[in-house]
């Protein structure tokens, strides 16, 4: 279940691709573990990585659409599994590659075809991109942006202004940077527009973070935009800011699963030798335990994501339930890969402060995922507006398949306004469990699913507490089980995962949901009805000693599997 380098073969891409793959793999395995560690701990500039990206033409091929290349792509498959890979050996080279997409997002959705070029010639000579968004001020509030245009009188603009944590700033060839100009007030003055960190008018003020990665802060003093750099205006700005993070920010849950499986490698092995009091540290039960419940999770991290997948894939104008899925990526997936390194932490313990672990760093960087444009808090609003339309009010669709194909998922750059998610419909969420009811987890899990919908339909949160975000957060963490629950069965039953991880798993999500109730019961704004309901709705989950030694049994198999070359 677990990406393993020494024995991965992606056989379900096509021949470049796997070869794409296998390269970047064979370029941090030549490497070896030494100069992986000491060039994160020294902060030292991944230039050699940047190096090998521009020799194979990585970037180019996988984020180039095909329209605007030859022998490229834009396929969130392969982008998902290259995230992971780079994760996988430090959250730096994911980092470089993650806000290239980024800035690449309001280039492939616009109509200027002289900047489209431009970017498609930038990649192919080896360049990465940044998305200048973000201000020291506002942070990712885009309706106060200070980067402020003036029309020069003759078609363009100058721009003043700054941007604050713009990753790859101090080399990107381009940077989609957002503004707005001064003689119009409102949307209709929104501008999308690209700039060059090399132009004498981008100042680059600083790093703002003490490590590997840059994530600068610069300033445009009268830097000129000429037509042919205005990517969007008008409303159509405000949208691709949006729809650029639809796409880009889904690559936070393939980071946070790459972090945690070498994390997860370099933990087991290291307890599993390990002998303290004369037994193996892996022979006491709490250990057993916890490394049991973060395989779980990890693994439900990686069956969620990849059913993901296949929704923004088969995405169009008439069915954007990936626009739900997303932000579940951005806060489900990433707060469960801290709660999974917080697992391995507990048993490897001092183990995971050692400068020459890659350990160290895993739990240094996992915790920045969640924070990552819109913190928990952020994402989880998000998806409560979904909640009506998802539990209560199911659409026919035709069934998604497995999207592995090596197909231009060319509708995430045409997603239209970003608007109307409390519109959109779903599926019936009931088939994937009523299908899986004789697993013995599910059925307890689907009881609790059940049970939100009557709360929502006797108890439903009054108009005082739907003004009170806290008291609402924890429903949306009830909410966002039950849909983290059905693309898990869905992937499941698509990949034939084995019964006792499944069974397992959704023990696991059992005890979250009994968490949540809980939390739901102390609230100071929960009535006393829903207080009731909450104690009434909490569930122990089955225990199953067959169940859990034959997934032990596949964590103990982790000794040794992989490790890194010195």
């Amino acid at each position: 279940m677990l990406l393993n380098p020494h024995t991965y073969d992606p056989a379900h891409f096509d021949d470049d691709t796997r070869r794409l793959l296998r390269a970047t793999i064979g370029f941090f395995e030549d490497r070896g573990k030494k100069v992986l560690v000491d060039s994160y701990n020294d902060r030292t500039w991944y230039a050699d990585f940047l190096d090998f990206v521009a020799k194979e033409g990585l970037f180019a091929t996988f984020l180039t659409p095909a329209a605007d290349g030859t022998g490229t792509r834009w396929d969130t498959a392969r982008n998902a599994a290259l995230s992971e890979i780079l994760a996988f050996y430090g959250l730096g080279y994911w980092y470089t590659w993650q806000v290239t997409v980024l800035g690449l997002g309001p280039v492939w959705q616009s109509a200027n075809g002289t900047a489209r070029a431009r970017a498609a010639g930038l990649l192919a000579d080896g360049h990465v991109m940044a998305f200048g968004l973000s201000e020291r001020t506002h942070g990712a509030d885009i309706y106060a942006t200070d980067m402020v245009l003036t029309p020069d009188g003759a078609g363009g603009f100058t721009a003043t202004g700054g941007k604050y944590y713009i990753g790859n700033g101090n080399v990107a060839g381009l940077v989609s940077v957002f503004g707005r100009r001064a003689d119009v007030d409102g949307p209709d003055g929104y501008v999308f527009f690209a700039a060059d960190s090399r132009h004498p008018a981008y100042h680059l003020v600083k790093n703002v973070v003490n490590g590997q990665m840059y994530v600068s802060e610069f300033r445009l003093q009268d830097y000129p935009v000429r037509e042919q750099d205005v990517l969007h205006t008008g409303r159509a700005a405000f949208d691709a800011a949006l729809n650029t993070v639809n796409v880009g920010k889904f690559n936070l849950c393939t980071a946070s699963i790459g972090i945690c499986e070498h994390a997860m490698y370099e933990a087991v092995t290291h307890a599993h030798r390990r002998e303290l009091y004369g037994r193996k540290v892996t022979d006491f039960p709490h250990v057993r335990r916890e490394l049991t419940d973060a395989y779980a999770r990890l693994v439900a991290m990686k069956l969620f994501s990849d059913r993901a997948v296949d929704y923004f894939r088969s995405a169009g104008p008439d069915d954007r339930r990936y626009l739900l899925f997303n932000p579940m990526t951005k806060m489900k997936v990433t707060t469960e890969g801290e709660r999974v390194v917080d697992l391995l932490w507990d048993v490897i313990a001092a183990k995971g402060f050692e400068a020459d672990t890659y350990f160290d760093k895993a739990a240094k960087d996992i915790r920045g995922l969640p924070k990552l444009e819109g913190t928990v808090h952020v994402n989880l609003a998000l998806i409560l507006k979904f909640m009506p339309n998802y539990l209560f009010g199911p659409a026919d669709y035709a069934p998604v398949p497995t999207r592995l194909d090596a197909a231009d998922d060319e509708f995430l750059f045409r997603q239209g306004p970003a608007r109307g998610l409390g519109a959109i419909r779903f599926h019936d969420w009931r088939g994937p469990y009523d299908r899986h009811g004789d697993v013995a987890s599910v059925a307890v899990f689907r009881e609790q699913a059940d049970g939100l919908c009557a709360l929502l339909l006797a108890h439903a949160p009054d108009e005082e507490q739907q003004r009170d975000l806290d008291f609402l957060l924890t429903v949306g963490q009830l909410f966002a089980l039950v849909v983290y629950g059905q693309l898990i069965l869905e992937q499941a039953e698509l990949t034939g995962l084995d019964r006792d991880v499944l069974d397992e798993i959704f023990a696991v999500l059992v005890g979250d949901f009994s968490a949540y109730a809980t939390e739901l019961h102390g609230k100071a704004a929960t009535t006393a009805q829903q207080a009731d309901w909450a104690v009434a709705h909490l569930r122990r989950p089955v225990r199953d000693a067959a169940r859990t030694a034959a997934v032990w049994a596949r964590v103990e198999a982790l000794c040794g599997a992989y490790e890194m070359r010195p």
